[in-house]
């Protein structure tokens, strides 16, 4: 995954952060890369299905 010339994405709500904390989103074929960017060489990928099932859980709370 490193140097896949993925382009990562941050949060919206990370533009408030002060000392920078996010979290950044990129997308590699059918998964989604989930990462922090204080360290950025360490991430999770989900399949894009779960990915998307994340988000409709999320939904209703944010």
């Amino acid at each position: 995954m490193a140097g896949d010339g993925s382009r990562w994405a941050k949060g919206s709500a990370s533009n408030t952060d002060p000392q920078g904390n996010c979290v950044e989103l990129a997308r590699s074929g059918v998964r989604v890369l989930v990462r922090s960017s204080r360290n950025p060489g360490e991430r999770l990928a989900f399949p894009g299905s779960a990915w998307a099932s994340f988000l409709e859980r999320i939904r209703p709370i944010v």
